[in-house]
């Protein structure tokens, strides 16, 4: 499917983004390492704390890049930034109200790919950006849909339980539309979106957890 804009025009986007919400996107940064902290408290005050911090990122990048920014080229993006906040009200029901996750840092399989997709999003894909030549503020920084979608993905892989499709689908869903325009415009970096969806929703969905007998809703 051809894409209502071009990549000069996409990049704009970010461009104006930048320099409008500047210096958001080191609070942005900043709530990424809270988020990581309450994740390795895992007590009920943290858990909260983490949920509060994605719904946060989920209803900033609904709101803010996608309503405010990107639909001035894509009129879809009206329809991506009211999704991407109804994923902010499901962090808060699933994570916060609910209160039935449980979180655990161990050395296997899912706490590994959790630790490659958290730094990825947050260091990986600026520096694969500046060698594809996407320098700021021209570029996707932490707090727009792709790298915020990966570090997501990663903080979820901590969950010692499974979690129902419900909880991952918008994220999901975002990680192939997401993956398949960007890479239309060659936003390179954008692969590590599409392979943490397909990974992480699999991990977290269909495969023995480390509770399997639990499913978190």
């Amino acid at each position: 499917m051809k894409i209502p804009f071009t990549a000069d025009e996409f990049l704009g986007i970010f461009e104006l983004y930048n320099r409008a919400v500047w210096p958001s996107q080191l609070i942005l940064y900043a709530l990424a390492v809270t988020a990581l902290v309450a994740l390795y408290r895992n007590d009920k005050r943290g858990r909260q704390v983490l949920f509060a911090v994605l719904s946060l990122l989920w209803a900033w990048m609904g709101a803010v890049y996608h309503i405010t920014y990107f639909s001035t080229i894509n009129k879809a993006a009206y329809g991506f930034g009211l999704l991407f906040i109804v994923q902010s009200m499901v962090f808060v029901y699933a994570g916060i109200i609910q209160d039935k996750w449980s979180f655990d840092i161990r050395f296997d399989i899912y706490t590994i790919m959790g630790l490659i997709f958290v730094a990825y999003a947050l260091i990986g894909y600026p520096l694969v950006g500046i060698l594809q030549g996407h320098t700021y503020p021209k570029s996707p920084t932490f707090g727009v849909p792709c790298p915020t979608t990966i570090f997501t993905f990663g903080v979820l892989l901590f969950s010692t339980h499974r979690i129902s499709f419900f909880v991952l689908l918008i994220p999901f869903l975002w990680s192939i539309v997401g993956f398949s325009a960007a890479f239309q415009l060659s936003i390179y970096e954008d692969i590590g979106l599409v392979i943490s969806g397909i990974v992480s929703t699999l991990i977290l969905t269909l495969l023995k957890k480390r509770s399997p007998e639990a499913v978190v809703q």
